[in-house]
């Protein structure tokens, strides 16, 4: 019978590093007791890699009247323990030691005060320990075993014919130990109690027990220090254990597992596909509505309009536009500005749209992922909702609506308008000079005519239809320009949004998408 081995292709140090990585990651979305467990290993681990590795620690563990106590100084060669008949005796571990030199740190490491050397070359490495019983009534020996059992190389667990199927050894740690298959060694003691038929019927049913607490190929050694049946095939198996003085790397290596199961269990298991990206389509939508985006919208176009007439129309009426206020700079929004607007407030519908579409976002996201994390990725879309409507808002007032460049051919119009202006006035001026002359019977100037008509009435009238005709034409062309120039804002503005969105909500939970599919790679990692 041999000890069984599966070594990983993964080092020890990176199985370590990824559960410490893993815990890191789930502090704070998972419950307490896995994530200080994980820690509490990798600290473990960083203790025992820089102990002796020459000597590896196998605990002897069993209950009341199982016989550890006497397998214990059968293996040592001599009366070592005291051994018990109704009553745990052994309350506090005690060490034998072979080659003890070296071994010193790692027995004050394990907290054990009793040593004793054993004067043999057979186990050179060994330290064998003696447990208190696990089943005792004493509180502080059951506390000594749990301490033990968590941190020596290997176990051994000595069982008896009648309490081999006690609930508590199986429930309490071979079932919590079921990764940790390959330092665990199983002896049933005492088997010259029972006939051969006996002794089969119950190492079959210890096998079925074992299989089902998750131990399915651990060794199983029937044994009697009476009559010193398995003594030597134990020993044999313990020689070839210290031989190879790896059983310290592959307790760390199953605690890691096994710390890492636990913390992917916390966090509700595996998932069965990579987080969702969310489509934040409808959220840019809800938010941009939330903003008053399409108010301002309809502002850049009224602005337009209005600012294209103050600069090219009739100059004989285009000062009456002054009496009318500017719709952007009503709101503040003539010019990018990092103050806020004068936008109204988001109503309690628009609000709530708001609201959904983040939480939908945030289903969204989380779906797939389970609990506890899914909870963590939902709570992330609303990190930042405090201060949402004030981001909303610098956003819109940063966004350059392009109002401050007057198209070129404003000007060229407004050179035409004042054109046409001073050729009426000039034609009116002319017509005045005349009516003066006639009044005062003076001698009349040449004028001349178009067709019938004087050229100072055709410089008036003509001045005034084309000026009156180019300010129609103008307001036209800047009802067109006005819909182009909305058109071209509500790109800026929803692209301001939109970056608002992702800074606020689709970031955050992209972070957290990110966090936990790197837990869940770090630790399949420690757990392989």
């Amino acid at each position: 019978m041999r000890l069984l081995r599966r070594r990983s292709h993964i080092s020890l140090d990176d199985r370590l590093k990824a559960l410490g990585a893993a815990a890191d990651l789930a502090d704070g979305r998972v419950a307490r007791e896995p994530v200080d467990h994980a820690r509490a290993v990798v600290a473990r681990a960083g203790a025992r890699a820089g102990l002796s590795v020459d000597h590896t620690a196998v605990a002897l563990a069993g209950a009341t009247g199982s016989g550890k106590s006497s397998l214990f100084n059968v293996l040592a060669g001599g009366d070592v323990a005291t051994v018990g008949v109704t009553r745990p005796t052994t309350s506090k571990a005690q060490g034998a030691l072979w080659s003890p030199e070296g071994s010193g740190p790692l027995l004050d490491w394990l907290d054990v005060p009793t040593r004793h050397v054993v004067h043999s070359d057979d186990l050179a490495g060994l330290i064998l320990l003696d447990l208190p019983d696990h089943d005792s009534i004493e509180l502080s020996h059951r506390l000594e075993v749990d301490r033990l059992v968590a941190v020596v190389d290997q176990l051994v667990w000595v069982m008896d014919p009648q309490k081999y199927a006690d609930a508590a050894i199986h429930e309490r740690y071979l079932r919590p130990l079921a990764r940790h298959a390959d330092v665990t060694l199983v002896v049933l003691n005492q088997i010259d109690r029972l006939p051969p038929h006996a002794i089969r019927r119950c190492l079959d049913d210890l096998r079925r027990l074992l299989a089902e607490d998750g131990l399915r190929d651990v060794p199983i050694l029937p044994v009697s220090t009476v009559t010193g049946e398995g003594v030597q095939e134990l020993k044999d198996l313990l020689t070839e254990l210290v031989s190879r003085r790896h059983a310290w790397s592959s307790r760390l290596e199953a605690d890691t597992a096994g710390a890492a199961d636990h913390l992917i269990a916390a966090s509700g298991g595996l998932p069965a596909s990579d987080p969702r990206t969310p489509d934040h389509d409808a959220l840019d939508e809800a938010l941009a509505e939330a903003a008053g985006v399409p108010l301002v919208v309809r502002a850049v176009a009224k602005a337009h309009r209005h600012r294209a007439v103050a600069a090219m129309g009739w100059p004989v009426t285009r000062w009456l536009r002054r009496f009318r206020p500017d719709p952007l700079r009503r709101l503040h929004l003539q010019r990018p500005t990092t103050g806020r607007t004068s936008l109204p407030q988001a109503s309690a519908i628009q609000t709530s749209q708001m609201d959904a579409a983040v939480r939908a976002v945030g289903l969204e996201a989380a779906e797939g992922v389970p609990e506890p994390w899914a909870a963590a990725i939902r709570r992330s879309a609303r990190e930042h909702h405090e201060g949402l409507a004030d981001a909303l808002d610098q956003a819109v007032g940063r966004s350059d609506l392009g109002m401050e460049r007057r198209p070129l051919w404003w000007r060229a119009v407004n050179a035409l308008q004042w054109l046409l202006f001073a050729t009426l006035l000039a034609g009116l001026g002319w017509l005045v000079v005349l009516y003066v002359l006639g009044f005062l019977q003076l001698p009349s100037l040449y004028t001349p005519t178009a067709g019938d008509v004087p050229w100072p009435t055709t410089l008036l009238v003509g001045a005034a239809v084309i000026g009156v005709v180019v300010a129609l034409l103008t307001r036209g062309l800047a009802w067109i320009g006005s819909r182009r120039k909305a058109r071209k804002s509500a790109r800026v503005l929803r692209q301001n949004i939109s970056d608002v969105a992702d800074r606020m909500v689709i970031t955050p939970i992209d972070h957290e998408q990110t966090r936990y599919a790197t837990f869940v790679q770090q630790a399949k990692t420690a757990s392989s």
